[in-house]
């Protein structure tokens, strides 16, 4: 049954979600003994399928061997929360990277896996809100939170944020002058994504996480930290995570293997609340009944055989490959963009967050002119809770682009930002024209 305290966080829909009983008897087998006799699921028997084995080599030369059973549970469908073992290496992960009491996996928080991040944080918002309820999101954000957020008719509490990401001050601000603590349409949840921001780059420090944490606690408000980018901090040591200190357990944690390992196995895992993670997996159960078998048995091997030191010396390498390429792109932007352009160097994550000095929106710049010149940038208003405005904003990734093109790419750049504050220039004058001769006019009569 879920607990009071959790109840104005699931939705209508979903708090009419009830088990699924098949997938409850499979979670059941995994753990039976050899005298359980499985007449219940529909299971298909492993003797037909027609691989046998895999063998898959890492980039230090060593073989991983998925065969026997492990192959098989690769193959066939496992509980939805996840495959055990790998269940029990991401609570580990957990518990070195955010601080989690061991003891607290038995009861108080729950893991489950998904198909990447972006499905949990989709059947979290899925879960939480209705229609006319109210989310707070930073003015430049993730677009697939809103895209997610859109269809369900949510309301946006939109918050100025700054170069360590969204702004305590202006949050406090938003919320005591619209509500106080237990008004009906206080914002439900705050959609943050500290580290390595997706589009801006920036990492948000711990005293500010402290500082809408409590805020968030006066207001009773889910934060939900989305967090790919965790293990792509440029400065050491790591920032803490909002999991780290949840004290009255309100955050819900989405972390990512894409960014780290591999995008293309879709392995995502959602940390929470037990209460509001079991809730999700009934969505899950009913949906996409667990992430992909085969992924989850392959990052279990992979993580058995690095262990927690090996994961950890793996992701410093990730963090000094993308710093380096941050410092490369940094220093074309420098070369062509100083006068143009305005940027802080990020201190996580991939991208670049650009503002043109100049242009009042950078939509046709990039997703027209930008194009036919073989220049391909997102412009800023897509990240925007609200795009009724321009943004002179754009967002530039240093992830995959060759290393030795970041140069030419922002010349180009260079290049047509010129040409359209002239374009802009040209638009202009016969505007300003116009004003001239309407005022030498209107003197004239007057006079």
């Amino acid at each position: 049954m879920l607990q009071n305290c959790y109840r104005r966080f699931v939705n209508q829909v979903s708090g009419k979600r009830q088990p699924s009983i098949i997938r409850e008897l499979l979670k059941i087998l995994q753990s039976a003994s050899a005298d359980m006799i499985p007449l219940s699921g529909g299971l298909p028997n492993p003797k037909m399928f027609p691989f046998k084995s895999a063998q898959i080599t890492l980039t230090d030369g060593k073989i991983l061997n998925l065969s026997g059973q492990e192959w098989n549970n690769a193959l066939q469908y496992l509980p939805t929360q996840g495959h055990l073992g790998l269940i029990q290496r991401l609570e580990q992960l957990q518990t070195r990277y955010h601080q989690i009491d061991p003891m607290a996996w038995n009861g108080q928080y729950e893991l489950v896996t998904t198909n990447g991040s972006q499905d949990g944080l989709c059947k979290s918002l899925e879960m939480i809100v209705n229609p006319g309820d109210s989310v707070i999101l930073e003015n430049h954000t993730y677009f697939a939170c809103m895209s997610i957020l859109n269809p369900i008719g949510a309301n946006y509490v939109v918050i100025e944020g700054d170069h360590n990401g969204l702004r305590p001050d202006k949050l406090w601000s938003a919320l005591t002058s619209n509500w106080r603590p237990g008004d009906p349409g206080v914002p439900k949840a705050i959609y943050l994504n500290p580290t390595g921001a997706n589009p801006t780059g920036n990492v948000m420090p711990l005293e500010r996480k402290r500082e809408i944490y409590q805020i968030c606690s006066e207001y009773d408000i889910l934060i939900l930290e989305d967090d790919p980018y965790y293990y792509m901090q440029f400065k050491s040591p790591r920032e803490p995570s909002f999991l780290s200190l949840d004290r009255d357990c309100r955050v819900i944690r989405f972390d990512s293997f894409s960014k780290v390992l591999s995008s293309g196995l879709r392995l995502g895992f959602v940390t929470g609340p037990k209460p509001l993670v079991d809730q999700m997996v009934l969505h899950l159960q009913v949906s996409s009944l667990h992430a992909s078998a085969l992924s989850q048995v392959l990052i279990n091997e992979l993580l058995h055989h690095w262990g927690l030191e090996g994961f950890e010396k793996h992701v410093n390498e990730v963090e000094n490959f993308y710093r380096n390429r941050r410092d490369l792109m940094h220093e074309s932007a420098k070369k062509h963009l100083t006068g143009l352009c305005e940027w802080d160097i990020p201190d996580g994550g991939m991208f670049l967050w650009i503002k043109v000095n100049g242009v009042a929106c950078t939509w046709n710049m990039i997703m027209d002119k930008g194009l036919k010149k073989n220049i391909m940038m997102v412009p800023g208003r897509v990240f925007m809770p609200v795009s009724s405005t321009g943004s002179q904003y754009l967002r530039a990734s240093y992830s995959i682009a060759p290393v030795e093109r970041f140069d030419e790419a922002f010349r180009r750049l260079a290049e047509l930002i010129r040409e359209e504050k002239i374009d802009q220039i040209g638009i202009a004058q016969p505007f300003i024209q116009n004003e001239q001769n309407s005022s030498r006019v209107g003197q004239a009569t007057t006079a």
